[in-house]
């Protein structure tokens, strides 16, 4: 009797268990979307404290944190959103992609690099990638096949020959598209 008694405490025991661990709530990990007006206040945040924090890396003296304290709340952050989306962009690509964007001086108006849009930048970046895989890798000429499929990728993208050949070129000359380029390599990663 005692042994039925030990079972059927330890089977309503177990199932209660697991009841309470059904039961409990599931911490889900969702990742925060930052908006471009965040971004740029911790940007100019993190500009100014590390004009204030120690030049050596040395840790800060209590002034130093003061002043470094002043420049996040100057910026419109609170500490703790500074130290969490300082966390979330040191892993998160697409978000320092997107801080490169937003620190790289705007295109000329009027450029072809100023009239890309978010869709050509992100078919450019993938046929850069078919391109660079179809083409030559010791930097020779490519030859008639390689041009045709190198054509065959930019086509896939969706981008005329003429657009991929011109946002080529803006690439190379304008700092804000190549870091819209790399955000929108960063995204399709």
């Amino acid at each position: 009797m005692r042994m039925t008694l030990i079972a059927a405490v330890s089977a309503l025991a177990l199932t209660g268990a697991a009841t309470a661990v059904a039961a409990a709530p599931v911490a889900i990990t969702q990742a925060v979307e930052y908006t471009d007006a965040q971004l740029q206040a911790f940007a100019t945040a993190m500009t100014a404290v590390r004009a204030a924090g120690p030049a050596d890396g040395a840790t800060p003296t209590p002034e130093q944190q003061a002043a470094m304290a002043a420049a996040v709340d100057s910026s419109g952050m609170d500490i703790a959103a500074f130290n969490a989306l300082g966390t979330a962009v040191s892993t998160d690509e697409v978000l320092q992609a997107r801080l490169a964007v937003l620190a790289a001086p705007e295109s000329a108006a009027g450029s072809v690099a100023a009239s890309v849009t978010d869709e050509e930048a992100a078919q450019f970046a993938a046929a850069m990638v078919q391109v660079r895989a179809a083409g030559p890798t010791d930097g020779t000429t490519p030859t008639t096949e390689q041009q045709a499929a190198m054509a065959a990728a930019v086509t896939a993208s969706g981008l005329e020959l003429e657009r991929f050949n011109a946002i080529a070129q803006a690439v190379s000359t304008d700092e804000r598209l190549q870091a819209r380029m790399e955000l929108a390599d960063a995204q399709t990663q």
